[in-house]
């Protein structure tokens, strides 16, 4: 323009139309950044119950687990020029999409190519990261951290909607919408060229970078405890839960009480001279501590400090492993790997080498990872100012108004997910004929996945409200673990059956889980921990439930394996003790892992003075079904119909009215038409057959259904 030549107004319309522009496009940045944050957590979560599928089946190692390799992939970083390679716009591009393609795993026809789908998008998503962490580009690097966080948010919010569960890993329908939205979230980031490096973007010269182990260290061990204690928000209420009338606080509501402090911690992390502080750090430590020893409200107390602890160090460790060699990252995935199984092998340290030195060692593991954390945090390096989450972008500081508004919204948008499964008439059940008439039901849960390794938890939800079940067990039922997919399936169940949950020993009691659902109140209950010298820890639960004005006692078992001859011994003293204790009419529903007639089933006849369902029975291995005090009016044995490998046992009961005055139902029948409609088994389950039943679905087998006359 030439000089003295008037210059071009710019209009108060244009000027707000280049407002809302920026505001559209920064919207549109901070929506997409959340979809792939989404995607990372949903593929770093997702691997490892896959993994975990085989040697769940074979009770030993598998060689299936070589694949959490693929979580090694940045040491490719060592090779001249591959770090800039994958940093490249489109390279990156094309990583990205490879992501969201592999989250179609979860409708691969078999498990193999489900597991190796995902594996490569797994390994894929590690060297995104590589790429985006040890970006020369401020913006990238800050774009990425904040993507990680707003993806978690929406990511824990997601699954509070869906009762503990992953929308990416729940169905077809959700898989399909995940995908989609992922996918337009890495078109848009193609199509935008938000990857593409900055000219005059340097990298931090060696002489500046923090100690690159201490570093690595301290970020795989701060994956690790995300992902093992803030992967869900129920996960550290059931590491404090106890026995009825005092359980604690239950995952619903109080789970929220998480999210908020998850969110407090965020936001906290901008107190730089608190979240980076040794003191502040004493605190995570004892309040980990205080998770792991302490029952109910003080521990769970203890969680709620961890949980703003662990949020407000992301950015210094963040930060620290950003200045590090690209290839270190490789170390951090080897510390989280590392970390995830050793939480295995404290609890299947039966089945695995060196089991006896890590058997029931958690304290051990939260003990590493704060110290590593420690590490981190004093790795050195001449790093004073940050370098992702509080830079300035544009001439905007960082996190921006727009990043604390989602964040609340996606944080009330999980608090609203509570208030949307919210039921005030969950218990409400249709009355009885017979009020003290009564279903109880045996069965190993598999963890709620299916032989092939797919969620099982819609179909069997349907299978135990076809079996009408006032009294339900479930084996094999603890699912809030990292290897496990960190799935509440007492809190699912107890919404979708509309029973009561007594989730069993806890979390960090390290057992397979022994859970209780109920139709009735439960009025007391104690969790035990049973004699094992030499097996696994065998859970088990004496429970007392009031039906409609009569008590009945009930004890539930998981007992140890059949090689572990004395633990057996043991355990069935122990159990037999609490039933010839009972006070009131009592069921016995356990795993047994003996024959009938056996050394162990004859203690719990003789010493518990309690009597087989069905005595003639003599085909049974692992469920049993035994009971005193009352009168035995029904028993079936249902196929699993691939939902797990054990069957489904249940028997039904009626309560005398005179406990001192009552005869028991001597004979048995397998003509339905002879007892009353109300005590006949579901028809949905087919009729009576001999033998083992290998129907694709669910039905009678084993010679059940019978019925007992007086």
């Amino acid at each position: 323009m030439a000089e003295g030549a008037p210059r071009k107004k710019t209009s108060g319309k244009d000027e707000r139309a280049k407002m809302v522009d920026l505001q559209t496009t920064s919207a549109k940045t901070l929506i997409r950044d959340t979809i792939n944050g989404f995607v990372f957590w949903s593929l770093f979560q997702g691997l490892a119950p896959m993994i975990w599928f085989y040697p769940l089946n074979e009770l030993e190692i598998s060689g299936y687990e070589a694949f959490a390799a693929v979580w090694f992939c940045p040491i490719f970083c060592v090779i001249p020029g591959f770090l800039c390679l994958i940093q490249n716009r489109w390279v990156l591009g094309l990583l990205r999409l490879v992501c969201v393609g592999c989250l179609a795993s979860f409708q691969m026809p078999t498990t193999l190519s489900r597991l190796v789908v995902l594996a490569v998008g797994s390994g894929t998503a590690t060297l995104v990261m590589a790429a985006l962490l040890f970006s020369p580009s401020t913006r990238i690097r800050s774009q990425f951290y904040w993507s990680l966080m707003l993806g978690m948010f929406a990511f824990l919010s997601s699954r509070i909607w869906l009762t503990s569960f992953v929308p990416t890993w729940w169905s077809n329908s959700t898989n399909t919408a995940v995908i989609s939205l992922g996918a337009i979230a890495a078109l848009d980031q193609i199509v935008s060229g938000d990857d593409k490096i900055e000219n005059g973007s340097k990298r931090l010269s060696r002489a500046d970078r923090p100690y690159w182990i201490p570093a690595s260290l301290a970020f795989g061990s701060l994956l690790y405890v995300t992902h093992a204690c803030f992967g869900e928000v129920s996960l550290i209420l059931r590491w404090v839960v106890k026995g009825y009338p005092d359980p604690g606080p239950m995952p619903y509501p109080w789970g929220g009480l998480v999210l908020l402090s998850l969110a407090f911690g965020t936001y906290m992390s901008q107190c730089h001279h608190v979240s980076n502080a040794t003191w502040w750090w004493a605190c995570g430590l004892l309040s980990s501590f205080a998770m792991y020893f302490l029952p109910r409200w003080m521990g769970f107390g203890g969680g709620l400090v961890l949980a703003m602890y662990v949020m407000s160090v992301w950015p210094k460790i963040f930060d620290q492993m950003s200045g590090c060699p690209a290839a270190s990252l490789t170390l951090a995935m080897i510390v989280y790997v590392a970390e995830v199984l050793f939480g295995v092998w404290t609890v299947a340290y039966n089945f695995v080498p060196g089991g006896v030195y890590t058997r029931e060692h958690t304290d051990w593991l939260i003990g590493f990872v704060m110290v590593m954390i420690l590490f981190g945090l004093h790795s050195g390096g001449k790093i004073m100012e940050s370098r992702a989450a509080f830079v300035t972008i544009n001439k905007t500081k960082m996190p921006s108004t727009s990043h604390s508004v989602l964040i609340i919204l996606l944080v009330l948008s999980g608090l609203g997910g509570f208030g949307a499964r919210y039921n005030p008439h969950q218990f409400d059940h249709a009355p009885k004929t017979v009020p003290h008439e009564f279903t109880a039901a045996i069965w190993t849960y598999h963890f709620g996945y299916d032989n092939k390794g797919w969620p099982s938890l819609e179909r069997g939800a349907q299978l135990l409200s076809d079996t009408d079940a006032d009294f339900i067990t479930l084996l094999e039922s603890d699912a809030s673990k990292p290897f496990l997919g960190n799935n509440d399936l007492g809190m699912w169940l107890g919404e979708r059956l509309g029973m009561y949950v007594d989730f069993g020993v806890s979390t960090k009691d390290h057992t397979w889980g022994n859970l209780i659902l109920s139709k009735y109140p439960i009025v007391k209950s104690t969790h035990h921990l049973l004699p094992s010298p030499h097996g696994e820890l065998a859970p088990a639960i004496t429970a007392t439930v009031n039906y409609t004005g009569k008590l009945v006692d009930f004890v539930v078992t998981h007992m140890g394996n059949d090689r572990d001859v004395l633990d057996r011994e043991l355990q069935a003293k122990f159990l037999s003790d609490e039933l010839r204790n009972a006070e009131n009419p009592a069921v016995f529903l356990g795993y047994v892992t003996s024959q009938p007639r056996s050394r162990d089933y004859m203690q719990f006849i003789n010493h518990g003075q309690v009597k087989d369902i069905d005595e003639t029975d003599q085909d049974r291995w692992c469920e049993y079904i035994m009971y005193k005090g009352l009168i035995r009016l029904g028993y079936a044995r249902i196929t699993h119909g691939g939902l797990s490998d054990t069957e489904v046992q249940v028997a039904r009961f009626r309560i005398p009215d005179d406990p001192e005055k009552y005869s028991d139902h001597s004979k048995t029948s397998i003509d339905g038409s002879k007892v009353d409609k109300r005590i006949r088994f579901n028809s949905k389950f087919g009729s009576y057959h001999v033998g083992h039943g290998y129907f694709k679905g669910h039905g009678f087998h084993m010679s059940t259904p019978k019925y007992f006359l007086p």
